[in-house]
């Protein structure tokens, strides 16, 4: 009898001590590291990800597939390969992060692919937007955009309005060059010619000397690409004050015309022509509770396309969360993310299982005045796009 009744004991300790085990498995914590820039002068970007995240979390009442999400934000100050690795190895090691998100700049994004690799760490890329950063690892998954994703439609729609000069204008980086790159490549193929090819540094401020070379080259249209924030305001408003529009050059961009400095821009940007795959004005339920629960978030934030980047990228985890039952299990979580498909704030969105960069939308914009604010009018829809960029 005393035999039987320990076993029982013993038997009872151990089914206790796993039902324990397992609620404490439950109930773990999920960290989540945001890797961006929360100072200088990208600041905008990190409470745009801050925003865009909680806010996505917080519709889903605070946590994902039951589990409390914790994030942990490092701030890379602007682009900075060395510091962004230092960070994120802290991140993986010390903070034993289950996930990683963020990533405005290309060079720190590249920087971190070894570790990720080797830790196994799934990483969504909420912005940075060179095609060749998801090759550096199986583990990126990317919910932005790719320049060569949103400049080949605005080439053909070029091509289309039978453009035949035109002058390209980047910043001289990683993005700046794919959107060169992709804009010369489909324009030429079409019979366009690119009459300049111009490169501007990252660091410059003075855009007057670049616009004046625009406008001598007798180009009929300028395709620009630069970084979000005070570049993209220099730019156009260089390209306004110096006359490019009343000198017949036209201004074709992808997000110059970024929300969170439209406004600043004025009257003049009225009209200016962007190929992107979101606007804030995008008129769908989907976009409706996006710019709600971000407002509520952070009265302060914009949606742009910083923080439906965040937004789309805390699904993507979220899922991944879901499909590894709240354990780290990196390959079995981006096996689950390669196949998902939803709707997004931005329209029908899906992960490319090969390259797994996400197919979406891209829109012709045109900026127009609506109720006295300044807006990205979506006037024409190109369809869903890959990254034209991997296809090759």
């Amino acid at each position: 009898m005393n035999l039987t009744r320990r076993a029982l004991s013993c038997a009872l300790l151990v089914a206790t001590g796993f039902s324990l085990a397992t609620a404490q498995a439950q109930a773990q914590t999920i960290k989540v590291g945001i890797v961006g820039p929360f100072s200088g002068p990208f600041a905008h970007y990190g409470a745009l990800f801050k925003a865009g995240a909680e806010g996505y979390v917080a519709t889903q009442g605070g946590k994902l597939a039951g589990r409390d999400i914790e994030f942990i934000y490092r701030d890379t100050g602007g682009p900075n390969p060395g510091q962004t690795k230092t960070l994120v190895q802290e991140l993986i090691v010390k903070d034993k992060v289950d996930y990683l998100g963020g990533f405005v700049f290309t060079p720190n994004a590249m920087a971190v692919a070894p570790l990720i690799q080797q830790s196994k760490t799934p990483a969504v890329i909420f912005n940075a937007a060179t095609s060749a950063i998801t090759d550096k690892s199986e583990y990126f998954i990317r919910t932005s955009y790719t320049l060569w994703q949103v400049t080949v439609p605005m080439a053909q729609w070029a091509a289309k309005q039978n453009m035949k000069k035109v002058v390209t204008a980047v910043t001289d980086y990683g993005p700046g060059i794919d959107a060169e790159t992709a804009f010369k490549s489909e324009f030429t193929k079409l019979g366009g010619t690119v009459v300049e090819s111009i490169r501007m540094p990252i660091a410059t401020t003075d855009f007057g000397p670049f616009v004046q070379r625009i406008k001598a080259s007798g180009a009929q249209a300028v395709y620009t690409f630069l970084p979000g924030g005070p570049p993209n305001l220099g730019f156009v408003k260089a390209y306004n004050e110096n006359g490019l529009a009343k000198a017949g050059v036209q201004f074709l961009g992808t997000a110059e015309t970024d929300e969170f400095d439209l406004q600043k821009l004025g009257d003049a940007a009225i009209g200016l022509t962007t190929a992107f795959h979101y606007s804030g004005a995008h008129d769908s339920p989907a976009n409706k509770q996006f710019v709600e629960a971000l407002k509520k978030q952070d009265p302060n934030a914009v949606a742009n396309y910083a923080s439906v980047g965040a937004w789309d990228g805390m699904y993507v985890i979220h899922k991944m969360i879901e499909a590894t039952g709240g354990q780290k299990d990196g390959l079995k979580a981006i096996t689950a993310a390669r196949a998902l498909k939803w709707e997004s704030p931005r329209g029908p969105v899906r992960i490319d299982a090969k390259t797994r960069h996400i197919v979406q939308n891209v829109y012709l914009r045109k900026v127009e005045k609506v109720g006295g604010q300044l807006v990205n009018k979506e006037v024409q829809n190109f369809g869903a796009h890959i990254d034209h960029g991997l296809d090759k």
